[in-house]
């Protein structure tokens, strides 16, 4: 199979020796920073809405990436007149080569913070440009290690307008894999059009939470509060069945812990079969010997560090994973984690 590099898989998974994933952490970030990630198709109002969060007491110490298309920074000079640590990215995708660039910015950030350069910021939000296709920003953050040492992706916030979304959805592939991706999903303008048909669209795409800005002002919890029932937030129906688009979002419920070893060569063969279509995992995972749930996410080739909590989120103490893929079945995935439970050495 032919393909980009690929990160090892079962090196991504495994965890260090003194209590095989570390030290068990309250939260998946640990002490590192918070980012968030606005996206949204064009004309969708993710400035307004960052802009509007950053004017509130709650966006206080928010530095801010901007990605813009064209030669002009706009959003960028909107922007910077509500925080003091600002950054435009040009060329409007975050992706490719632009990568990089997102990388150094992030460490420059940081180092400006160290030396005092900048205000002591506590969170950062990257806006992208409305063409932009968020996975590769995903793999940047589980791909380079040495920057997950420093910041954490806490979610990918998905921005979408009630006039325009219907018609965006259906025809462009950009606006489709925004949605699909995200972790909350923001509706905007839903006073200048009926909202029925767009909602019951994104529930074939997603089963991320939707709540409505009035305004371009919403609950600033719902996009900076840490909460870890969104990565594991299981769809109201199933989404396996083909759509025309090709993606598709199932959950996988395991009853009894799994054993490690099993599970990271499942993964393993998934990702080395199908990285290019494995959109995203993302889930808690019952481990035997272990009292916490082990926090995974992976995107396409590549993987975050697991973590493991110090406690599970609920009374539930079962293994619950979403899959986001592109022509990747639920019982493909079932089978293929059966299969190697089976055979995995004790």
């Amino acid at each position: 199979m032919t393909g980009p590099p690929r990160a090892p898989v079962a090196e991504l998974f495994a965890g260090s020796s003194a209590g095989r994933f570390g030290r068990a952490q309250r939260r998946p970030r640990g002490t590192r920073i918070p980012v968030s990630i606005v996206t949204g198709f064009l004309g969708a109002g993710k400035t307004t809405l960052v802009r509007t969060l950053l004017d509130s007491p709650a966006g206080a110490n928010t530095a801010i990436i901007v990605n813009e298309y064209g030669e002009i920074g706009i959003d960028n000079a909107l922007l910077r007149a509500s925080s003091d640590a600002t950054v435009l990215l040009g060329n409007g995708c975050v992706c490719c080569l632009m990568r990089s660039d997102l990388q150094e910015s992030l460490r420059a950030l940081f180092a400006d913070r160290a030396r005092g350069a900048v205000p002591n910021f506590e969170r950062v939000i990257i806006e992208t440009s409305g063409l932009a296709d968020p996975g590769p920003l995903l793999q940047t953050f589980a791909s380079d290690r040495a920057l997950g040492e420093e910041f954490h992706l806490q979610a990918l916030v998905t921005v979408i307008d009630a006039p325009n979304g219907s018609r965006n959805l259906a025809s462009a592939p950009e606006a489709r894999e925004q949605v699909a991706l995200a972790d909350r999903i923001i509706l905007t303008k839903s006073d200048l059009a009926d909202p029925a048909e767009l909602i019951a669209q994104l529930a074939e795409l997603t089963a991320a939470p939707v709540e409505r800005a009035i305004n371009g002002a919403i609950d600033p919890a719902y996009l900076l509060d840490e909460r870890l029932d969104q990565p594991i937030r299981i769809p109201e129906h199933d989404h396996a069945h083909a759509h025309s688009h090709g993606i598709a979002s199932f959950a996988i419920t395991l009853s009894e812990p799994l054993r490690w070893p099993a599970f990271e060569q499942a993964m393993a063969v998934l990702t080395a079969l199908r990285g290019p279509d494995l959109l995203r995992v993302k889930g808690i995972v019952a481990v035997e010997g272990v009292k916490g749930p082990v926090v995974v996410h992976a995107v396409q080739h590549t993987s975050h560090r697991p973590i493991e909590l110090q406690d599970w989120p609920d009374a539930d103490r079962t293994s619950r994973l979403v899959f986001i893929t592109r022509g990747i079945g639920r019982a493909e995935v079932e089978n293929l984690l059966t299969a190697v439970a089976a055979v995995a050495p004790q």
